[in-house]
């Protein structure tokens, strides 16, 4: 993936960075990853580390790592990367004492991740710029859930925004707690008018495989037990409108309970589902090296009246073999009667393209 730069000084000219690499100017300008054009439609990405080696920088998803080089005898470790048009994408720097965030690049997504994006990629309007040490805010209500379903205990919490609306539920919850913003950036949506008031209830998983895996108990325990203790924690909510936001597992886990719980899950925000899923997926060497569309495939062909659901999808468009099976998802859903919406984000298997495509689609599926 790297591209080696040449033996001069001015091979970081083009990247905006003036006098010799870890030289006080050159570090004085440096700052988040800088691109420009490969003449090829896509992007030369410099990614620079300030210290000592080795170190590698990592993505979530869409690459694997690439080692920096370093310059001469200074400081400076660099890297360009090419990459694709439109692209968003997570990633951290690996040095043998452990994992950081870049502490030239501003964006954050918790004390270890960064966000870089391609000067093409659209804009994440009400996502705001948040550094590695900052402290997201937190909702102040929540509810202590011991659940006789699925074991153990977590902590729930729940933030109604612009004065409390439908509930929403966002699996993987302390994601969206801790790494992305979701309680501003809803609050912000919400205040523009791109989206209804309305209640976020921030469901952290304990068992990602057990809980989202075509499995009933996560959604009797949520119908049963989680979202009584939410009527009863006094936040306005409209318990009757519920939408259920999932990524990866968490969008197959979503999915699954529109077709098997139609009376409480009606309208879903399903971004990357893992729709590869089936039973027998991880005794399989490559566990998308199998039928398109999966498990839930499969329970659409047999049939299924989704009539009464919204779902919107949403998947990667550098996601490469995800992308057939989401597809075959999306087509069987809208065949079995689901009003459907289709979109592709700019980004890889990652939240950083997520984290759009979650407002927007949150808000259509509450629009019918």
């Amino acid at each position: 993936m790297r591209v080696a730069a040449a033996d001069r000084e001015d091979a970081f000219a083009a990247f905006g960075l003036p006098g010799a690499p870890g030289s006080a100017a050159f570090w004085a300008a440096a700052g988040a990853p800088a691109a420009v054009p490969d003449g090829d439609g896509g992007w030369r990405t410099l990614f620079l580390w300030r210290g000592s080696g080795p170190v590698a920088v990592e993505f979530e998803s869409w690459s694997d790592p690439v080692p920096l080089e370093r310059w001469a005898d200074s400081d400076c470790w660099y890297a360009e990367v090419p990459m694709p048009a439109r692209l968003r994408v997570t990633y951290r720097f690996a040095t043998p004492d452990g994992s950081y965030a870049d502490p030239l690049n501003p964006h954050g997504a918790g004390g270890e991740r960064s966000l870089a994006a391609t000067p093409d990629a659209p804009a994440q309007p009400h996502w705001p710029v948040v550094g590695p040490g900052d402290v997201l805010p937190l909702p102040r209500a929540r509810v202590r859930w011991s659940s006789e379903r699925l074991g153990g205990r977590r902590t729930v919490r729940i933030q109604p925004v612009g004065g409390g609306g439908p509930l929403v539920l966002l699996l993987d919850g302390d994601d969206w707690l801790y790494l992305h913003p979701a309680v501003t950036a809803f609050g912000s949506a919400v205040a523009a008018g791109e989206l209804p008031p309305v209640t976020l209830v921030f469901l952290p998983a304990k068992d990602r495989a057990a809980e989202f895996e075509c499995r009933p108990e996560l959604w009797e325990a949520v119908r049963d037990e989680l979202l009584p203790l939410v009527a009863e924690s006094g936040v306005p909510a409209e318990a009757g409108r519920l939408v259920v936001a999932g990524q990866s597992l968490g969008g197959l886990g979503a999915l699954h309970a529109a077709l098997e719980f139609p009376g409480l899950v009606s309208r879903v925000a399903c971004q990357s589902g893992s729709f590869w899923w089936t039973a027998d997926a991880s005794r399989r060497a490559d566990p998308l090296d199998g039928p398109l569309g999966g498990a839930l495939a499969e329970r659409l062909r047999q049939g299924a009246d989704l009539s009464g659901l919204r779902v919107a999808f949403d998947v990667g468009e550098h996601e490469g073999r995800m992308l057939p099976h989401c597809a075959v998802v999306e087509d069987l859903a809208a065949r079995a009667g689901a009003t459907v919406r289709v979109s592709r984000s700019a980004s890889g298997h990652d939240r950083a393209g997520w984290r759009h495509a979650l407002l927007r689609d949150v808000g259509w599926a509450l629009g019918g």
